[in-house]
């Protein structure tokens, strides 16, 4: 039996029923679910207090309430497609689902649907679909409020919260190679962290961990998180140490293109590329190669495209390029930072300048007088991106993109000057971690349980491919109760 070598009989610098690994959307779900059935809990949180909350804080504050586990059972199996999940799991999930509404309102939230249903539903072609219901919290939607209820809950509770408590690795006890507890950092102090009954990872993804993401995301050399910048894979890792099998690791939400600065953790999202903004002024997109690769007002359903007759996640050749005009720079900013989700918009509050003349000056904008000039700054093929231009405007002369359809902001360019702002592929978040079973036990490659370890949330979700929006928090608010009340049913240990 694999065990972590760790001496699991010293003394616990703290202890509770259940120690619960990261405090967003799905380490609220479990630690209220235990409370409520009398448990004490203890949660480790790796960001410090008032930076809390995971990817749920910073996401559109959406979860996903289904209307009928039936329908749920066969939609979420049609967007898994041909990366199947074992059918227990589709069952508790799709059970699940449908209670999370009443969950929410029992934990002091105010359900609202979200408006324009059945517009939320992301692939309402396929069957099942019409189960989908988006909900958040009270009358706003967006900006932490769906966040804010919960974290509300938990205070109002005085569930014990460790903040800028990273925790580095589980504790199992030699013998049985039960999970016990957890070593975490605080301060630059070890602590010991016991469980009585069960630990559950709630700690995210590894959206912000480079090496994962060139590792498990195929197409990508780098990527960047529009999310929290705390999720770096730490539930895979301790996970994986003692013998934890893995799933879904290729799935992300995402790619998208986006801006990433070393000013800032997180990226910030281009006006001019977000498919509900009409600007002045000719703008496109290209590749190395200097070329266009696809419609660059496109809306991608969480990163997938329709492209040869199925869904597949946006091509993202980099480094990419948004070449754009002199009209395009002086119409108006190039970055809109009112925006109700990501991390640089809600816990950074980034204001553009008004005449983008500031980021010009940071050298986040490149100018030159011509497209050979720019070209050579960019270091692209000067001829290919003067003709990438040029066929553009012959495009817009003619009232269609002959090359990839697109139908927004179909502006030929301007005289020079000509700028350029370099782009990252970007993500809210990866879906990959531990492979876990109904009950939420973390399951090792035999398929068999270890013993006192349950996840939830992102870390290891049940989405294997496609993904309809809001369900991600859902899963925290399901799979939270799940693996709470299994985790409460364990035998204290002596």
């Amino acid at each position: 039996m694999q065990t972590n070598r760790i001496d699991a009989h010293g003394p616990w610098d703290a202890q509770a029923d259940l120690i619960v690994v990261g405090y967003g959307g799905a380490g609220a779900a479990t630690a209220l679910t235990a409370h409520e059935a009398g448990a004490s809990v203890i949660l480790l949180e790796k960001a410090p207090r008032g930076e809390e909350g995971g990817n749920t804080r910073v996401a559109a504050q959406g979860y996903l309430n289904t209307s009928s586990a039936d329908k749920a059972r066969r939609y979420l199996n049609a967007l898994c497609g041909p990366y199947t999940v074992p059918s227990s799991m589709v069952d508790v999930w799709a059970e699940e689902m449908c209670r999370n509404n009443d969950w929410f309102a029992r934990m002091g939230g105010d359900p609202q649907e979200h408006q324009h249903q059945p517009a939320g539903i992301e692939f309402p072609d396929l069957p099942g679909a019409d189960c989908v219901h988006k909900f958040h919290h009270g009358d706003i939607l967006g900006f932490s409020k769906t966040w804010e209820a919960l974290a509300d809950a938990v205070t109002q509770r005085h569930i014990d919260v460790r903040y800028e408590t990273p925790a580095r690795r589980l504790i199992q006890d030699p013998a049985s190679g039960e999970v016990i507890g957890v070593l975490a950092e605080q301060g630059g102090r070890t602590l010991r962290v016991g469980a009585r009954k069960a630990v559950v990872l709630t700690c995210g993804g590894f959206e912000n961990n480079q090496d994962m993401i060139r590792n498990f995301l195929p197409g990508l050399p780098y990527c960047y998180t529009s999310g929290t910048p705390y999720n770096e894979g730490d539930g895979i890792r301790m996970s994986m140490e003692i013998g934890a099998d893995l799933w879904h690791m290729n799935n992300y939400a995402g790619p998208s293109m986006a801006l990433k600065v070393p000013d800032f953790p997180t990226t910030l999202s281009m006006r001019p590329l977000h498919f509900s903004h009409e600007l002045r002024g000719g703008m496109i997109v290209v590749g190395p190669d200097g070329q266009r690769f696809t419609d660059e007002k496109y809306k991608t359903r969480h990163g997938k495209i329709w492209q040869s007759g199925k869904w597949m996640p946006l091509r993202t050749p980099c480094p990419m390029y948004m070449v754009f005009d002199h009209t395009l720079f002086s119409n108006e900013p190039l970055y809109d930072g009112t925006q109700p989700s990501g991390w640089t918009p809600i816990m950074i509050g980034y204001t553009w300048s008004r005449d983008n003349r500031v980021e010009l000056d940071k050298g986040w904008i490149q100018r030159a007088a011509s497209l050979p000039e720019l070209a050579a700054q960019l270091d692209l093929p000067p001829d290919v991106l003067s003709q990438s231009v040029a066929t553009w405007n012959a495009h817009c002369a003619a009232g269609i993109d002959t090359a990839f359809g697109r139908t927004k902001m179909r502006n030929r360019f301007d005289g020079g000057p000509y700028y350029a702002v370099e782009l990252s592929p970007s993500m809210l978040n990866t879906q990959g971690g531990p492979r876990r079973n109904e009950k939420a036990q973390v399951l090792r490659p035999d398929g068999s349980p270890i013993a006192r370890l349950y996840s939830a949330g992102e870390l290891g979700s049940i989405f294997s491919y496609l993904y309809q929006g809001t369900g991600n928090i859902g899963e925290c608010f399901a799979f939270g109760r799940i693996a709470a009340l299994n985790a409460v049913r364990e035998t204290p240990r002596a």
